[in-house]
């Protein structure tokens, strides 16, 4: 009998994203450090300068001026969200875990595209994100 424990697996994979590249990280909180007006067009020339930085399309979403304008970066974050989870290696199922980090741009960007296009009365895409959000991470998300 061996001394290795036996490690059981619950059989659903799970996908962790990538880490943006640092110099991203530091000019979304850079842009974030602002306020006001300069606060979103500085998040916006950072999305602009790294169009596949998943938290900066987050932010986007949540300093959109109006529900068109958030609904449309959360879409594209959750787009470009998609596109990166299968680059690593995710099939079309398996969980997303909010407890990672790297995973958060992507989830706020589901989470923020179900709030609006509840808000615009779009109920079947907001109950898709939703569902699809709890199949992601059964525990949730922490509200932001």
């Amino acid at each position: 009998m061996s001394d290795q424990p036996i490690q059981f697996s619950s059989g659903i994979p799970t996908t962790v994203l990538p880490a943006p590249a640092p110099a991203d990280a530091e000019r979304l909180a850079a842009a974030l450090a602002l306020t006001g007006e300069e606060r979103r067009t500085a998040v916006s020339a950072v999305v602009a300068a790294s169009p596949r930085f998943l938290a900066g399309w987050a932010e986007l979403g949540d300093l959109g001026r109006d529900t068109i304008e958030r609904y449309a970066a959360y879409r594209v974050g959750y787009h470009r969200g998609l596109d990166t989870l299968r680059a690593s290696g995710w099939r079309g199922s398996g969980y997303v875990r909010w407890a990672e980090p790297t995973n958060r741009g992507f989830l706020r960007s589901l989470r923020g595209l179900g709030a609006m296009a509840a808000e615009i009365g779009e109920m079947d895409e907001a109950e898709r994100c939703a569902q699809f959000l709890l199949q992601l991470d059964p525990s949730g998300t922490a509200e932001s």
